[in-house]
């Protein structure tokens, strides 16, 4: 389809100024955002843009994982929708833009449209999903999971809060519990935007990343078996300390990491050592590994010597070991037409860019099993993001939906 004519541009004060306005809603103690999901606080971010949707002429609906569809319609009634968005749930601190920075951007392709009077052959729909982040109900990406069909949404409904509050509940009770079938909407495509959530974009100087692919990721917890005993009185040779094993392990998750680089990643972000007290050698430390790499040969291959050396390290330590996965999704390769309609736009454009591969999972990643998806990235300050200290520059919002906007409407057609 013919691509849009290189003058056209979003209006970067009135997306900075929608940024501004949602991030009242649920504001943060240093700065930043918890807009937790189906929180108060959620169902008043998506009133909020609900209303600016039905402003801008666009018709909502929603399904009954409480995903928002709000669609502007195209000249061709057979022709599926190319659908645009992300998340307005945020971590308990979190940030303006992760995730608003795509659903706001999604909005204001919708509005220059309307300014422009350009109509496409293909609707074009802005989508907010429920749970991305999957903090306040586990997992992260629970509604566009479900969508796609990787988790059932009885499973969903069951997800329980740290009060126990069932998310079908909490669903029901903010409103947002729409009627429509999950799933059912088929898309011509789905794109998204987001802030790189890492360092590189800022560090290159580039204004854009294109992205290819998602990593995979894996997650092991660990659990190590000593003997409590005390550290003053037990001697070196007889003890059998569950810290120490994991200390060893954590360095090997290190070495493993950096063996596939430079795209792999490993870490260990949730570690619990029992009893904690100063004065008591550990008798069991639980960890939870995080395994990430855009192939999957290669995460099968970090796991696989993780279980072997680091049973071998313990059984050298006289310590016990169990290994259980508990959780992880395969790579993702995005379309390859979504992904040069991104490269595309950059260039037209004139914005610096690179390809690059997301660390972190977004809903496209699920998307992306049953529609041509893409996401385009920009850069964040310090790559630093689920922390309320995050930030970006409204010229690098502009430049992320200059480019959003160029390929959705490309994929979209223009009607002359």
């Amino acid at each position: 389809m013919a691509a849009p004519g290189e003058n056209l541009r979003i209006n970067s004060d009135r997306l900075w100024e929608a940024l501004m306005e949602m991030a009242k809603i649920g504001p943060g103690v240093a700065g930043g955002n918890n807009r937790q999901t189906l929180t108060d606080e959620d169902g008043e971010g998506r009133s909020l843009f609900q209303r600016w949707c039905e402003e801008a002429g666009l018709s909502m609906g929603v399904d009954t994982m409480g995903n928002m569809f709000m669609t502007r319609p195209g000249t061709d009634p057979d022709a599926l929708p190319v659908y645009v968005g992300s998340h307005l749930d945020t971590q308990p601190t979190g940030g303006k833009y992760d995730g608003v920075l795509g659903v706001l951007a999604g909005l204001e392709i919708v509005r220059t449209l309307n300014d422009l009077d350009i109509r496409t052959r293909h609707p074009i729909v802005v989508t907010n999903w429920t749970n991305e982040e999957g903090t306040r109900f586990a997992p992260a990406m629970l509604a566009s999971g479900v969508f796609a069909g990787v988790h059932e949404q009885d499973w969903a409904y069951d997800r329980t809060d740290a009060a126990g509050k069932r998310f079908g509940d909490e669903l029901e009770r903010i409103g947002w519990r729409g009627e429509e079938t999950v799933g059912a909407r088929k898309m011509h495509a789905f794109f998204e935007l987001h802030i790189e959530q890492g360092p590189i974009l800022e560090a290159e100087g580039k204004d854009i990343g294109v992205v290819t692919h998602g990593q995979g990721l894996s997650w092991t917890q660990v659990t190590i078996t000593g003997k409590d005993s005390h550290t003053g009185s037990t001697p070196m040779p007889m003890r059998k300390n569950a810290g120490l094993g994991m200390a060893r392990l954590l360095q090997l998750v290190d070495e493993i990491a950096w063996s596939h680089k430079p795209d792999a990643v490993g870490a260990a972000g949730h570690i619990d050592v029992y009893p904690n007290s100063r004065n008591v050698i550990p008798g069991k430390a639980v960890f939870t590994v995080d395994f990430r790499s855009p192939d999957l040969a290669v995460i099968k291959a970090m796991e696989s010597r993780l279980r072997e050396e680091g049973k071998a390290i313990c059984e050298e330590m006289g310590l016990g070991v169990e290994f259980e996965k508990v959780g992880g999704f395969d790579p993702v390769e995005f379309d390859a037409d979504c992904v040069a309609a991104i490269r595309g736009a950059a260039e037209r454009l004139g914005y610096s860019h690179r390809n690059i591969i997301s660390g972190a999972g977004h809903d496209a990643c699920w998307i992306s099993r049953v529609a041509p998806t893409a996401m385009v990235m920009c850069p964040c300050v310090d790559g630093l993001s689920h922390n309320e200290a995050e930030e970006i520059f409204p010229e690098w919002a502009k430049a992320g939906a200059d480019v959003l906007f160029h390929a959705v409407v490309e994929t979209a057609g223009i009607v002359e």
